[in-house]
């Protein structure tokens, strides 16, 4: 996503955007609003890590919010878009109420696993194209998690790191997300609400 894109975003009311879409906007220290942010610019697989993720949170004792911004995918790589055995699962965007708790991914390492019911649109016609197309919704328990890429190095890539999952690029940053995140588990439970949203819902410049 653009420089000047990413310094607006950092600015941006998101509060106000979720009270004219009816979302819910947590306060309170450590309760975090997880924002996905799709550049729906282009329905093409880039197969880059360009969209973003917002967390924006109150510290402990400090009034001032907090707010962080890493690079992310929030559609499945190349890799399984072209050669996925069914048709892939791409997010719908929305406000998912405690749909993920900290878990391990594929049984792996710490990650903030699907919980409950999410909507995905299916692409199964393994072109470089991401159809989003509605009458292709099923809302289920898919396994879109939240997790990293490498966990050694900043990957260029997507490929077959994302299936529909929602992956951050930079492990460093990741390392940072996971540490907030268990401090929200420790003081209001293992539950995360995740909010998708398009680019294009901010209006921009």
């Amino acid at each position: 996503m653009k420089e000047h894109i990413i310094k607006q975003i950092a600015e941006y009311d998101f509060e106000k955007l979720f009270k004219e879409k009816g979302y819910k906007w947590y306060k309170g220290p450590y309760n975090l609003n997880i924002i996905g942010i799709r550049d729906d610019t282009t329905n093409s697989v880039t197969n880059k890590f360009d969209d973003i993720l917002v967390v924006d949170y109150e510290r402990q004792a400090i009034t001032k919010r907090r707010r962080v911004i890493y690079n992310i995918t929030t559609e499945p790589g190349k890799t399984y878009m072209l050669h996925n055995d069914k048709p892939t699962a791409i997010l719908v965007p929305g406000q998912y109420l405690s749909s993920h708790k900290i878990g391990l991914h594929r049984g792996k390492y710490k990650a903030l696993v699907q919980n409950k019911a999410v909507k995905v649109y299916r692409d199964g016609n393994k072109d470089l194209v991401y159809d989003m197309n509605p009458e292709t919704i099923q809302n289920g328990v898919f396994g879109i998690n939240i997790h990293r890429a490498s966990q050694k190095y900043v990957v260029t890539e997507v490929n077959d790191f994302s299936a529909g999952c929602q992956v951050v690029q930079d492990p460093k940053h990741y390392v940072e997300f996971m540490s907030i995140c268990e401090k929200q588990k420790e003081i209001y439970g293992n539950a995360f609400t995740y909010t998708l949203i398009n680019l294009s819902d901010l209006h921009l410049q």
